[in-house]
C-alpha cells in the first residue's frame, strides 16, 4: 500500500538549495487529546517520583537550618528530623498540578509548532526559522500551563516549606484559598513564568537540536536501524532528553530560588517585580544557583523520562508523531 501524500507547505526554493523536510500533518481532536493525555501522564510520574528531591532541594534554598549542606546531607537531616514521610511532602498537588500542566504543556507545544511552520510560509523559511519556532511555540504553551500550575505549586511549597500547615492537598489548598484568596494562590505568577518559560525552552528547544544532531550525523542505514529498533529509537529520546534537561536547570535556577522565597512570604512589600528584584540582589549571583547541583540531576531525570514516557504513551495510543523541522543530511542525497 502506498504510504500517504504529506502536505507542503514548498512555495518555492532556489534550485541550489538542498531539499528540506517538513512533515506537516493535519492532527485531529483525538491527537491533541492524546497529546494531552500523554504529556499530563509523563509529567505527574515525572514530578510525582522526584517529590523527595524536590524537597531536599526546597529546604536548601529556603531552610536555614538546610543552609549550605550538601544533597546528600539535606537527604540524611530530613530523614533524621522529620521521619522518611517527610520527603513525600507535597506529592498531592505535585502530582495534580503537573498533570493539568503537563497535559496543556505537551499538547501546546504541538499545536503552537504546527502552527508557526504554517505561518513561516515555507519549508525553507520554516528550517531558517526553527529556533524562533521551538522558542515561541515553548514559551506559549508554557503560559497557559502555568495558569492551571500556579495555585497547586503555591500549595505544594507552603506544604514543603511551612512544616504542620496542612495534611495534604486538599487542607492545604484550602487553607491556602480562603486565607489568601486569589491574590495569594496567584502570587507566584510571574516568578513562575520566569521559572517555567526558560525551563520549557530549554527542555523543547534542546531537545528538538539533540535530536537533529544525532539524525544528521547517522548515515542512511544507520537511520534504517534506528526506525526498526524500539530500543535505538528509545536511547536516543533519553539522551537527548538528559542534555535537555540540563540546560532547562541552568536557564531556569534562578527563578526557581525566586519562587521558593516569594511563596515562603520572605521579600519587601510591593509589586511582585520590585520583590523579585530585591529579592534577586540580595541573593546575588552565587545565592541565585543555590541548589543546582541537586536540580540538576532531579531535572535530567525528569525531563528525560518525561521524554521516553511521552514517546512510548503516544505510541501506545497510536497517536501520531509531532512536527519534525529539519534539513535532510548529506547521506540523503
Amino acid at each position: 500500500m502506498a504510504e500517504p501524500k504529506i502536505p507542503s507547505v514548498l512555495t518555492s526554493m532556489p534550485k541550489s538549495s538542498p531539499p528540506l523536510h517538513v512533515p506537516l500533518r493535519q492532527f485531529s481532536g483525538r491527537d491533541y487529546s492524546s497529546f494531552f493525555l500523554a504529556g499530563g501522564f509523563c509529567a505527574t510520574l515525572s514530578h510525582g517520583g522526584l517529590t523527595p528531591i524536590d524537597v531536599v532541594k526546597t529546604r536548601i534554598q529556603i531552610d536555614p537550618a538546610f543552609k549550605g549542606v550538601s544533597f546528600v546531607t539535606g537527604f540524611r537531616q530530613v530523614i533524621n528530623n522529620e521521619g522518611p514521610r517527610a520527603l513525600l511532602t507535597g506529592f498531592g498537588p505535585t502530582a495534580v498540578g503537573y498533570l493539568v500542566q503537563g497535559g496543556a504543556k505537551f499538547s501546546g507545544y504541538e499545536f503552537w509548532k504546527k502552527k508557526s511552520v504554517e505561518l513561516a510560509g515555507s519549508e525553507e523559511a520554516a528550517i531558517r526559522h526553527r529556533t524562533l519556532i521551538y522558542l515561541g511555540s515553548a514559551s506559549v504553551a508554557e503560559f497557559f500551563a502555568d495558569i492551571l500550575l500556579t495555585p497547586l505549586e503555591a500549595t505544594r511549597i507552603r506544604l514543603v516549606a511551612q512544616r504542620g500547615y496542612a495534611t495534604g492537598l486538599i487542607t492545604g489548598f484550602t487553607r491556602l484559598a480562603k486565607e489568601g484568596g486569589l491574590r495569594e494562590m496567584y502570587a507566584g505568577f510571574l516568578p513562575i513564568l520566569c521559572k517555567q518559560i526558560p525551563f520549557a525552552i530549554g527542555q523543547f528547544t534542546v531537545n528538538e537540536f539533540c535530536h537533529e544532531f544525532v539524525y544528521r550525523s547517522m548515515s542512511r542505514e544507520t537511520r534504517q536501524k534506528v526506525s526498526e529498533s524500539n530500543t535505538l529509537r528509545l536511547s536516543i529520546t533519553l539522551g537527548s532528553g538528559i542534555i535537555a534537561g540540563f540546560a532547562a536547570a541552568i536557564l531556569s535556577q534562578p527563578a526557581d530560588t525566586l519562587l521558593s522565597q516569594i511563596n515562603k512570604g520572605h521579600g519587601p512589600t510591593g509589586s511582585m517585580l520590585y520583590r523579585l528584584t530585591t529579592l534577586a540582589r540580595e541573593a546575588g549571583f552565587k545565592g541565585l544557583f543555590t541548589g543546582l547541583g541537586p536540580r540538576m540531576v532531579m531535572t535530567a531525570g525528569l525531563v528525560g523520562s518525561q521524554f521516553l514516557m511521552y514517546d512510548g504513551i503516544k505510541h501506545a495510543m497510536g497517536a501520531p508523531p509531532g512536527i519534525e523541522i529539519r534539513k535532510k543530511s548529506s547521506s540523503d542525497y
